[in-house]
């Protein structure tokens, strides 16, 4: 009996276990102003990441095999997104996972990879970054980021009949570098003075998005601990952009993009309350 009674408990911790994988995502309990207005992702030349590029994996009993290339590559399909569930959490290239960020999900690309995603009802398009694996549920293939699923219209039905074509990073000498951010350095009033009203650099002549950035790190471990503490501190879209023009990159911490003025304005007061006074306004 004795005997018996482990084997039951036993069983019972490998089914509770067995049972996380599928445990149901959701989405953030505040959503995001202009989160549809993301940019996309820009296809830039990256190495394939050492630890997201193995032969072959294996998940629930089903082996997959990596693509050694990913030239030409066009795939029709379901897309799905994940969410809160995988916030903050490892993706399969080592990367942290940014439900706010432009990025996807799939089984077989190499990692990284960009990819232009088209909603085969609406004809919309976005470009996202592969930096994980999944969906592993039958007939989908990719699943978006909650930030590039609200921008493509399957927040809002769940799933989406797509097209993705994988883009080539050489095709455009044009996207492979980002140029400098165009920074227009606003002075950091005392809260005293936070009601001074601030010039826009959103107008009928610039059409551009406009982005909070609160720091700039030579390592992505310091500008990701920022990220991490802005998203828990303002439950606001905070992205980390790669300045690449020189050999030794710089990582800039950035909450956005918004496109009043006002409401800028207002996480900015948020951000110097937190005691973050060094701040720019920088626009693309």
């Amino acid at each position: 009996m004795r005997l018996f009674f482990i084997l039951i408990t036993t069983c019972l911790i490998t089914a509770c276990s067995s049972q996380k994988p599928f445990i149901s995502d959701s989405a953030p309990l505040v959503h995001p102003d202009n989160l549809e207005l993301t940019p996309d992702a820009i296809p830039r030349i990256e190495p394939k990441s050492r630890g997201g590029n193995p032969r072959s994996y294996e998940v629930f009993g089903k082996t997959y095999y990596v693509m050694p290339s990913s030239d030409g590559f066009v795939q029709r399909g379901i897309a799905s997104w994940y969410g809160t569930k995988f916030h903050g959490n490892k993706t399969s290239n080592g990367e942290t996972y940014d439900m706010y960020a432009m990025t996807a999900a799939h089984k077989t690309l190499p990692l990284p990879s960009y990819v232009e995603v088209t909603d085969l009802i609406s004809g919309k398009k976005i470009v996202v970054r592969v930096n994980d694996r999944g969906p592993f549920h039958e007939g989908r293939i990719i699943d978006l980021s909650y930030a590039a699923a609200t921008k493509l219209g399957t927040l809002k039905t769940g799933t989406s009949h797509v097209e993705i074509k994988v883009l080539n990073p050489l095709a455009s000498t044009s996207v492979a570098l980002e140029s400098p951010p165009n920074q227009l350095v606003i002075p950091s009033p005392s809260l005293s003075t936070s009601k001074v009203p601030l010039v826009s650099p959103i107008n009928s002549d610039n059409k551009g998005f406009l982005f909070i950035q609160v720091g700039a790190f030579g390592s992505l471990e310091n500008a990701t601990k920022l990220k991490r503490r802005l998203i828990n501190e303002l439950n606001a879209p905070v992205t980390i952009k790669s300045n690449s023009i020189n050999l030794d990159p710089l990582y800039l911490v950035r909450v956005g993009p918004y496109i009043r003025i006002k409401r800028a304005d207002l996480v900015r007061l948020q951000l110097q309350e937190l005691g973050f006074n060094n701040i720019l306004y920088t626009t693309e």
